[in-house]
């Protein structure tokens, strides 16, 4: 993704300095090294008034203003469980249907997979994001290694955003060594996965660069009431894996009888209500598929929108049923 406002922001800094002799970091603490790198290597530090846009959606272009200075797409596609092919496949649909978010992982096994459709297609890389994770284990051991071995994977160019993929030992020093990959351009923004209230009052103390993104299980039966709240009030967004409850409990959310009469009267599906009340909460969304049509399903949200009441009824419905170990 292209950077935004770099030399506008660069020439504020210079002026800056020069009028009060100090950085501001009220925003964002960054470490020396990123600081002293070139503006078009390291995210870029937003001013005043383009702090108040951090973190809020642009509906009609359809993003988001990361506090890392960079936007990102609020849908697109998640590839767990997706093998090389259908990883290929499923990419490859959503580029061609306006899609340009896509979420991978190390444990996922299909970087390769990504960075080839990527690659073969006729999008420009700069329009993509990209988001991909290490894994605690020996990826947080030689983090180094890890993050090179996605770039390798990956081949193109750079990664738009690397998440730890849980919490676990030595992720604090995994984290730090993400930081020196963006001080050096090849990662633009950083992110955790798997991270609640309190992992992140530990985490977060330890680290320099502020997490962009917050990748946490979300779904109309574990909304995180509290949780999605705490994690934006820190100008960090959020995003939901699992949006419709994941493998073995799909069918049962979408079947469930408030989200399919709040479809109906909006003449769409299910997925697609649960897909636009993510949105409207502000989390962004990475629904899976391998099958194209609901690919492009999952981005066709923007023909409707929930009333207060729906979006009331779809509160109602939290069961604080979590369906992974994360």
């Amino acid at each position: 993704m292209k950077r935004i406002f770099s030399i506008f922001l660069s020439l504020i800094f210079v002026f800056g300095l020069a009028a009060c002799g100090e950085e501001d970091s009220e925003n964002e603490t960054v470490s020396s090294a990123s600081t002293s790198s070139s503006a078009e290597n390291i995210s870029s530090k937003p001013n005043s008034s383009e702090s108040a846009n951090i973190g809020e959606f642009d509906l009609e272009n359809k993003t988001v203003l990361l506090n890392s200075g960079y936007e990102m797409p609020i849908m697109g596609l998640g590839t767990y469980s997706l093998s090389d092919e259908e990883c290929y496949d499923s990419v490859t649909a959503l580029l061609e249907n306006g899609g340009r978010l896509i979420d991978t992982a190390y444990m996922y096994g299909n970087e390769a997979a990504v960075g080839r459709a990527i690659r073969d297609s006729d999008v420009p890389r700069e329009e993509i994001f990209v988001i991909t994770k290490i894994y605690p284990g020996e990826q947080f051991q030689n983090p180094e290694k890890a993050i090179q071995d996605a770039l390798d994977k990956l081949d193109i160019g750079y990664i738009d955003m690397m998440l730890l993929h849980h919490p676990g030992e030595n992720d604090v020093k995994a984290y730090l060594a993400m930081e020196k990959f963006v001080a050096d351009g090849k990662i633009h923004s950083l992110g955790l996965s798997n991270f609640y209230i309190e992992e992140l009052e530990d985490f977060l103390p330890q680290v320099n660069i502020t997490p962009a993104l917050v990748q946490n299980e979300i779904h109309p039966y574990y909304q995180e009431p509290e949780v999605v709240p705490y994690i934006q009030s820190l100008g960090i967004v959020v995003q939901g894996w699992y949006p419709f409850g994941g493998r073995g409990y799909t069918a049962e959310l979408l079947g469930d009888e408030t989200l399919n009469e709040i479809a109906n009267a909006h003449e769409v599906t299910a997925a697609q209500v649960i897909l636009r009340w993510n949105l409207q909460r502000g989390v962004v969304v990475i629904p899976g598929s391998s099958n194209p049509d609901h690919i492009r399903e999952n981005l066709d949200l923007f023909g409707f929108e929930l009333s207060d009441s729906e979006m009331e009824q779809i509160a109602k419905l939290n069961r604080d049923e979590k369906h992974d170990w994360y």
